[in-house]
């Protein structure tokens, strides 16, 4: 279905308030697909182009190579198997150069817990292996409608287990564990902390990273109206990812998807990355109060100029690399006391 008046004023969004790397993404994604994720099936909507695919386009219309390895040259992966509670779960490991063992962090990819998975979000979990020097899991886990809430929540916790638990066969150290994700992924991430708190695990991570994460199920926030069609995500996208991932509204409560409203005492250090043109802006902003109303120690930056999806655009968006090295030291320092 064609929307020529929201796409008109999203394109002017990103025209009026992108800086040039991250408006030059948002232009090769308008190429590549004016097709709209809320107008899909999920199966239509994660064949559809991503933010990813636009900056491979424009590196290629820039003559440079888009291969992952030449882009980080230093990292290296290979695929697992991690158990889940439904069945195995596919999952990447990213190697930094060197002998290990290696710092661990277990990330979270976003879509909404409908779309994308670990290739779609390869460029944020290489990105932090090089910057943070660690050894990166990006777990695949369930996703929506297939699996409703709490599936992917009950395969974060267990994927982050069982990585504490073979951390040595995986050529990792577990006393230096850390969680990351991206939008879906950041909630994901944040939840499994309090969980593995909660649990008791052996393990508990040393930090949390969470890059524009969702935190709380208003959609009425002061980033919501204001990016209501901002591009690459809006409201009604927002609407559509919810509409697929719960059984009823009773989930909305859940203090897994309410994380602003849940017990935050005792959770490590966190970090969070907001971005200025993103409808979940105000959840980082709501979340950084809630954690230090906790007295959890928690830093947010918000990077001006750029979008949601910008962090894994290091390749092309100057804002990105920033992003990923401010992450990046985050972590180390984490690491360093852990």
């Amino acid at each position: 279905m064609s929307h020529p008046i929201a796409d008109a004023i999203g394109n002017a969004v990103g025209a009026l308030r992108a800086d040039k790397d991250m408006k030059a993404v948002l232009d090769q994604l308008g190429q590549l697909t004016d097709k709209h994720i809320e107008d899909l099936d999920p199966a239509a909507a994660r064949l559809q182009p991503t933010p990813a695919d636009a900056v491979k386009a424009l590196l290629a219309s820039q003559g440079r190579d888009s291969d992952p390895l030449a882009l980080v040259p230093g990292v290296t992966t290979r695929d697992i198997s991690i158990p889940g509670p439904g069945g195995a779960l596919s999952a990447r490991v990213f190697t930094p150069a060197g002998p290990g063992p290696f710092p661990l962090v277990v990330y979270f990819h976003g879509g909404g817990w409908v779309i994308a998975d670990k290739t779609v979000y390869d460029g944020g979990a290489r990105g932090l292996s090089e910057e943070a020097n660690a050894l990166v899991v990006s777990v695949d886990y369930r996703r929506s409608p297939e699996a409703k809430f709490p599936a992917a929540w009950d395969d974060a916790l267990a994927s982050y287990t069982w990585v504490s638990e073979h951390a040595q066969e995986l050529n990792g150290n577990a006393a230096r564990i850390a969680l990351a994700g991206e939008s879906a992924g950041g909630n994901l991430a944040l939840a499994t902390a309090i969980a593995a708190r909660d649990r008791g695990l052996a393990r508990q991570p040393c930090h949390v990273l969470a890059v524009y994460p969702v935190t709380q199920t208003s959609l009425d926030t002061e980033s919501y109206l204001e990016n209501a069609v901002a591009k690459p995500l809006n409201r009604a996208m927002v609407e559509w990812f919810v509409d697929k991932l719960i059984n009823s509204k009773d989930d909305l409560k859940d203090k897994r998807l309410q994380l602003i409203d849940a017990d935050l005492s005792g959770l490590p250090g966190i970090t969070i990355i907001s971005a200025d043109i993103d409808p979940l802006r105000s959840d980082g902003a709501q979340m950084e109060d809630a954690l230090r109303k906790a007295r959890v120690p928690v830093e947010r930056r918000n990077f001006d100029g750029v979008t949601h999806e910008f962090f894994g655009m290091s390749a092309v968006v100057e804002k990105a690399r920033e992003a990923q090295a401010w992450a990046g030291d985050r972590l180390l320092e984490a690491f360093a006391s852990a």
